[in-house]
């Protein structure tokens, strides 16, 4: 069958059909939000794991997290990378579908946050097509974009590391997707702040 016939066939997960409906009103919860990811080719290489945590006016909500590593057992067997750090995270462990959907759940209609968070998205989509879901729909700020964009800067990039230390902001162990959303967290408050940004 035709791969564009059998895309109309199939119908949309549930969880994805609830997310699409929360786009009639704006949210005002943004989500600030980290993927790690195997490689940086979102048509051949997997997530690994989320890391995400809300700010709603102007707050981290601290109570407001998501978690969750996705062992990609035959993605990283067939490829000679090791799973052990995965094994052994304390972070809450689902497999691929089960934890998109619950990302899609938490996120809503919230706008993403993140540094290159392009990137992420585009890894997120591949997901959901495999899902037979859409693209996501959330609008997107990059931390990186932000302040080149407050410092009229075009010819250099930012690692999340740069940009911590350009804002003295205190460096975490990074021992989590987490600690780097929550960072990232930090950074979109001062620059949102600078910018202007409501």
């Amino acid at each position: 069958m035709l791969d564009w016939l059998k895309n109309i066939t199939k119908e949309s997960p549930e969880f994805w059909k609830n997310y699409q409906a929360k786009f009639d009103k704006k949210s005002n919860r943004f989500v600030a939000l980290s993927v790690e990811t195997s490689g940086l080719n979102p048509s051949k290489d997997v997530i690994l794991s989320f890391g995400a945590i809300a700010v709603v006016n102007d707050n981290i909500i601290i109570g407001d997290t998501f978690e969750v590593a996705i062992p990609q057992y035959k993605y990283l067997h067939d490829n000679g990378i090791t799973n052990d750090f995965l094994l052994e995270s304390s972070m809450p462990k689902l497999a691929e579908p089960a934890a998109i959907e619950s990302f899609i759940n938490y996120i809503g209609n919230a706008t993403l946050v993140g540094h290159r968070i392009h990137f992420d998205v585009e890894m997120i989509n591949e997901v959901l097509d495999k899902l037979s879901c859409g693209r996501l729909k959330n609008e997107a700020l990059d931390v990186e974009v932000m302040y080149k964009k407050l410092h009229d800067i075009n010819d250099k990039n930012f690692s999340l590391d740069e940009l911590s230390s350009l804002f003295k902001i205190t460096k975490t162990e990074r021992i989590s997707t987490t600690d780097d959303a929550f960072t990232i967290a930090l950074l979109f408050l001062k620059l949102k702040s600078r910018l202007g940004i409501k």
